[in-house]
């Protein structure tokens, strides 16, 4: 469907309310039109359908087998033990697990058409919403997954509710459509502690969104918020970061970064992943007010004819940084604006294990396999395990940019008991794992993405058995590597800045990124166009070997790949992996003379 389309199903839909009412009230069919699709997927919502048997059910003239995926949305991703019991009972209307986002989101899979308005209803009175997590306006807010009990942790986190609660869409219709008339707040705008100047603008007047229009915005618009040296929220991929900057204890104001955004489209040269870009830096009592201005620079300059290029990436390269920041100021009287701040990362990685909050208590951040929370046979049984410990613990839950959980606010005396848990079920915080394969993340796609052109979350676990192996061998088990793998272009995954990067491009075929950080500052090179799912090992292994060889004393694999790849003429990528191989078997040959 063309982007005009898509423009003017907005425009007609009275306020993203359409037809669904009644579409939803309508059992006899398990599904909905395209257009209403459309309008869904910003109430939370996509119409998916279950691609594993969708050639079996075509040969025998059956329609697809249509389900709906449901996306929580919490910023920062923090959810209470009771809202997590609450999606756990929630499962059995969806495929019996819940997926863990890279954006600190909830999705549950396979939900029938007349399931979708209970699971939303209950999603609602849990305290959180379904509402902005998908669609055309700003997604859920991130922020900083560790617990800290500080001045720094506390403002970042009370940051991101403010953003979620200044830019929920306003209309009505989610309400009349899910809630039967009934407005219910989600508990980040009920909270005191938030602003109550950015509580006041969220209150509409009736007519058209004060921020969205009548059209909303030309695509999907991510932020997040980060503590340096800490980039779990992979800040330079964001559509607007901010970074906070401390003076004797207190956060004084915000450095803002511009312009981040994955997605691509193969042979596509017209689409391509960005980096943000630093922006500005304001005072804390103005940042929520220089998003909004950020937000609706996006809203009238992006590109509403090519829905492939209209992520606000595109706005920023097309205007240029400098004209992008003067448009924004010029939508902030009186509100100075000021060079932004150096920002410095280390890395994107969780803090996995036990650590102490500040405050006399633990909290315990536990792996989960590409966040996928179930009782699979012959898995770690992580639904039933986080279920009891829900129940008996009844501890403060926070979902990571990685994928993982943290378990928060654990008094020192229940320790033990949260660990015999863990056992209990099979489930392990981190112990005994490679560096890697704590980060290594993979998207959704099959069987239920209708955009995956390859495998991804079923398949990289068994990637990474054999790329821990080739790590333990070599020695580099200990190193921070990053993996992430997408089973299409559109980088959900987040693979463009990974030091490995894999990209689907037909079944069992894909793109091989390589060259990105552990730090999320930088992108990868496509080195190979295409490569069998089956080699993608070996061909890692190539490059472990020479990074062993190589490697100058402390240097990363980042820093390695930088400084050897960009060294003298530039190889094509063919050329390079070939060097690779010839470099180390070189170095490996001088090391035996040396020791014979």
């Amino acid at each position: 469907m063309s982007k005009a389309s898509v423009e003017d199903i907005k425009l007609a839909s009275a306020g993203l309310r359409g037809q669904l009412a009644e579409q939803f009230a309508d059992t006899s069919t398990p599904n909905i039109p395209e257009d209403s699709n459309i309008l869904l997927k910003h109430h939370g919502s996509y119409q998916q359908d279950d691609r594993d048997v969708r050639a079996e059910r075509t040969k025998a003239k059956l329609d697809k087998a249509w389900s709906f995926m449901i996306r929580s949305k919490m910023p920062g991703g923090r959810i209470s033990s009771v809202q997590w019991l609450i999606h756990d009972e929630l499962c059995s209307k969806a495929m019996g697990s819940m997926r863990l986002t890279n954006r600190q989101g909830i999705q549950l899979h396979g939900v029938l058409k007349g399931g979708l308005k209970e699971v939303i209803h209950n999603v609602c009175h849990s305290g959180l919403s379904t509402m902005g997590a998908c669609g055309d306006v700003v997604r859920n807010t991130m922020g900083p997954a560790a617990p800290l009990k500080d001045a720094i942790h506390a403002d970042t986190q009370k940051l991101t509710e403010e953003i979620s609660q200044r830019f929920l869409w306003r209309s009505q219709a989610y309400a009349d459509i899910w809630l039967d008339g009934e407005k219910i707040d989600p508990e980040w705008i009920k909270d005191p502690e938030v602003n109550p100047a950015v509580r006041a603008a969220t209150k509409a007047p009736e007519g058209d969104d004060p921020i969205y229009g009548k059209v909303y915005l030309p695509r999907k618009f991510k932020m997040a918020v980060a503590i340096q040296p800490c980039n779990d929220v992979d800040i330079y991929s964001q559509d607007v970061g901010f970074v906070p900057h401390v003076v004797n204890g207190v956060v004084e104001g915000y450095t803002m970064t511009v312009g981040g955004g994955f997605g691509m489209s193969h042979g596509q040269l017209s689409t391509r992943p960005f980096l943000a870009q630093p922006l500005f830096y304001v005072k804390r009592a103005n940042v929520v007010d220089a998003t909004e201005a950020i937000v609706t620079t996006q809203r009238d300059h992006g590109n509403r004819t090519e829905r492939k290029n209209a992520r606000m990436k595109y706005t920023v390269q097309t205007m240029g940084i400098d004209a992008f920041r003067s448009e924004v100021q010029r939508r902030l009287p009186g509100i100075e604006t000021f060079p932004a701040k150096e920002l410095h990362f280390d890395s994107v990685e969780d803090n996995l294990g036990w650590h102490e909050q500040g405050d006399g208590k633990l909290y315990c951040g536990v792996h989960i396999s590409m966040g996928r929370v179930a009782d699979a046979e012959g898995k770690p049984q992580y639904r039933s395990c986080f279920r009891e410990i829900a129940k008996t613990i009844n501890c403060p839950i926070i979902v990571t940019p990685n994928t993982n959980l943290i378990l928060a606010d654990i008094d020192p005396a229940d320790k033990a008991s949260v660990d015999a848990i863990l056992a209990k079920h099979g489930v392990v915080h981190s112990d005994g794992m490679t560096r890697a394969r704590k980060v290594a993340h993979a998207c959704v796609a099959l069987p239920t993405c209708g955009l995956a052109l390859s495998e991804s979350e079923r398949v990289l676990p068994g990637f990474m058995d054999k790329i821990d192996a080739t790590l333990r061998e070599l020695g580099l088990a200990d190193e921070p590597i990053l993996f992430r793998m997408t089973g299409c272009p559109n980088g959900c995954g987040r693979p463009y800045n990974a030091d490995f990067g894999f990209v689907g491009r037909s079944p069992n075929k894909y793109a091989m990124f390589v060259g990105g950080s552990i730090r999320g500052n930088r992108l990868a090179g496509l080195e190979f166009k295409t490569v069998l799912g089956e080699d993608v090992p070996a061909k890692v292994r190539t490059f472990l070997e020479a990074f062993k060889a190589e490697r100058q004393d402390g240097e990363i694999f980042a820093d390695w790949f930088a400084r050897t790849r960009t060294t003298g003429e530039a190889p094509t990528p063919e050329q390079f992996h070939i060097e690779l191989a010839e470099r180390a078997a070189k170095l490996a040959g001088q090391k035996t003379e040396a020791a014979g």
